[in-house]
């Protein structure tokens, strides 16, 4: 995490600067490209879930927003600055995944001591009350559990009042409640207009907290916009039934119907991907003993799958 701040004014931004500004932003490691002109503009207020499977792109280009990498070419804004000048005033921090706690300390001793290394931060107690530590202020961090820890880390994050807080994979190895916890404090304070940006392989983070939805694959982005349009951008819909002794056979008929994309057994259910989902309907009903039919609209993980399965 950057916590470093000099004690000079911060400079003047552009008015109406986007919070985040990339332009044919291009990073590679030596022959490999893992960002490749990706283009994106995040407005101030806005959430926004950055999504990608495993090498799309996403800890590179988070990287360059945070100013720990230059690209290899185009160009990196944070409300209309260099990262590294947004960064050192303030303006963005970062919660990781892992890294930056003393476990000896008590949880209000480490935030205690952070806020020492800034010139102006708000009071130690209220970025405590405002992650949900009070009760715990008193712990010791090694006694923390994932989920408190990474609390912690944005309790850090909140000290100097960015203006955006950049989360990646913040919930990785936690439990249900722990992540509960942790978006509900994250959820509450994106309410005060701060600009958050997240990175997750949790699908169901991304459809409940997220404004805004985008998907990188190979260093590109290949979708963006609400959770409602990029399920829309994978067509189709998912047709289950019950069907007592379906068997591999019924399953290859289902699969040469007209617009069948995938069949799935599981037990005496199967389930049908298929761009024409009333035809695979009818034909269930009238030609197979399936019955209990349900038609269901393709979910996030299946535009995720659709849109990013060449970089899987």
């Amino acid at each position: 995490m950057e916590l470093t701040l000099p004690e000079t004014p911060v400079p003047a931004r552009t008015a109406a600067a986007p919070a985040v500004a990339l332009r044919g932003l291009t990073k590679r490691f030596g022959a490999v490209t893992a960002v490749d002109g990706l283009d994106l503009t995040i407005q101030p207020g806005e959430i926004v879930a950055f999504l990608g499977p495993n090498g799309a792109g996403k800890t590179s280009t988070i990287d360059m927003v945070l100013g720990l990498s230059r690209p290899d070419a185009g160009t990196a804004e944070v409300f209309g600055m260099a990262p590294r000048t947004a960064v050192a005033h303030g303006l963005v921090t970062a919660v990781m995944q892992t890294g930056g706690l003393l476990k000896d300390l008590t949880v209000a001793e480490t935030v205690e001591l952070t806020a020492a290394l800034f010139a102006h931060t708000r009071p130690v107690a209220e970025v405590l009350q405002r992650a949900g530590l009070t009760e715990i202020a008193g712990r010791r961090v090694g006694r923390c559990s994932g989920g408190e820890q990474q609390r912690l880390r944005f309790a850090m994050a909140l000290l100097p009042e960015p203006e955006l807080i950049i989360l990646d994979e913040p919930t990785t190895g936690m439990d249900v409640e722990g992540r509960r916890e942790f978006w509900s404090a994250i959820r509450a304070d994106a309410e005060r207009g701060r600009t958050v940006v997240f990175a997750t392989h949790y699908l169901d983070e991304a459809d409940a907290y997220a404004d805004r939805i985008v998907l990188v694959s190979r260093g590109r982005v290949v979708a963006d916009g609400t959770a409602a349009q990029i399920k829309a951008l994978s067509a189709g819909r998912m047709v289950t039934a019950t069907w007592k002794d379906v068997g591999t056979a019924d399953a290859l008929a289902l699969r040469r119907l007209p617009g069948v994309e995938d069949v799935e057994l599981r037990g005496d259910t199967v389930l049908v991907r298929a761009a024409d989902s009333d035809g695979v309907a009818r034909h269930l009903l009238t030609t197979t003993p399936a019955r209990d039919l349900q038609i269901t609209s393709r979910g996030l993980e299946d535009a995720f799958l659709a849109l990013t399965g060449d970089n899987r």
